[in-house]
C-alpha cells in the first residue's frame, strides 16, 4: 500500500472567486488564486452537480447502450446510460431514476463500482459508476423533454471493439467499460 504523503506544497489557495455564468446545469467561475511559489494566477472552471453512469447487464450478458446526439460535438455518440444527480439526491436514487427514464428498465441488483472525475482541468464534475444486474423491463423510455435516445444492446466484447475502433469516445463510457471488464471478467 502506498504511504500517505503531504502534498501541501502543490496547493493553490483562493484569493477571490467570481461567478461568471449561472445556467440550468452549469455554473462557470473565475477565481484568482495564490500559487505555491507566492505568485497569483486565474483559474476558470465549471461547477457541476455530478452525474451517474450505469452499466446495465441483461440476463443474456449484453449491456444496454444509448445513441444520443451531443450538441457540443455535433454528432451522435454511443454511450452507457447516464444522467445528472439532482440537488440533494442520493446517488443510488439518481442511478435508478436514470436507468428507468432512459431505458425503461429497473434493476434488482445494484453495485457502486467507483467514481471518475471527468475533466479535472476545468470542471469539478464527478461521475459515480454503477453496475446494474437483474434487469426487468418496466415501461417504455420516460425521456425528459428535448431528450432523444435510441437503445442498442452490445456484448462486452463488441463494446470493447467499438472503443478500439474509435466508435466509443465518450470518456465516462470508456471509464465505465474499464470497470465492466474488470468486474464482469475478473471479479473485482
Amino acid at each position: 500500500m502506498t504511504e500517505e504523503r503531504d502534498y501541501s506544497h502543490l496547493r493553490e489557495n483562493e484569493i477571490e472567486s467570481q461567478e461568471v455564468f449561472h445556467g440550468r446545469v452549469l455554473i462557470v467561475r473565475k477565481d484568482r488564486v495564490r500559487l505555491p511559489d507566492g505568485s497569483e494566477s486565474i483559474r476558470e472552471y465549471i461547477r457541476h452537480p455530478g452525474a451517474v453512469i450505469i452499466i446495465p447487464v441483461l440476463d443474456s450478458g449484453e449491456l444496454i447502450f444509448e445513441r444520443q446526439f451531443r450538441y457540443p460535438l455535433r454528432r451522435v455518440f454511443l454511450e452507457l446510460p447516464a444522467g445528472k444527480i439532482e440537488s440533494g439526491e442520493d446517488i443510488l436514487v439518481s442511478a435508478k431514476r436514470e436507468l428507468l427514464e432512459e431505458t425503461g428498465h429497473s434493476s434488482s441488483d445494484w453495485r457502486h463500482l467507483g467514481r471518475v472525475n471527468s475533466c479535472i482541468g476545468y470542471s469539478d464534475e464527478r461521475i459515480e459508476i454503477f453496475l446494474a444486474r437483474g434487469l426487468r423491463r418496466e415501461s417504455e423510455q420516460q425521456l425528459d423533454r428535448g431528450e432523444f435516445i435510441d437503445l442498442e444492446n452490445l456484448s462486452l466484447d463488441a463494446a470493447l471493439q467499438a472503443f478500439r475502433e474509435g466508435k466509443i469516445t465518450d470518456g465516462k463510457t470508456i471509464a465505465a467499460l474499464f470497470w465492466a471488464e474488470k468486474t464482469l471478467r475478473h471479479g473485482w
